[in-house]
């Protein structure tokens, strides 16, 4: 048996992404992000929203104090 994953529309990924509908837009539009036609309708899976934000995460660097001038 196969499986389908979710699709989402656009204003899903919007919703998801905290953006306006036309981020998510733009992604399609510029290929940065999996996508699939049906008919007319554009969908997203769930999966490539996933893979996008984990992607774009960025980690913060930690730095001790005593490079900010505070002598130890």
């Amino acid at each position: 048996m196969v499986t389908v994953e979710k699709l989402l529309s656009v204003q899903e990924v919007a919703e998801i992404l905290g953006t306006t509908i036309r981020f998510p837009r733009r992604l399609i539009e510029e290929r940065r992000i999996t996508f699939v036609k049906v008919g007319r309708h554009v969908r997203i899976p769930e999966s490539a929203v996933q893979q996008f934000i984990a992607s774009h995460t960025v980690t913060p660097i930690c730095r001790s104090r005593a490079r900010y001038g505070r002598a130890a």
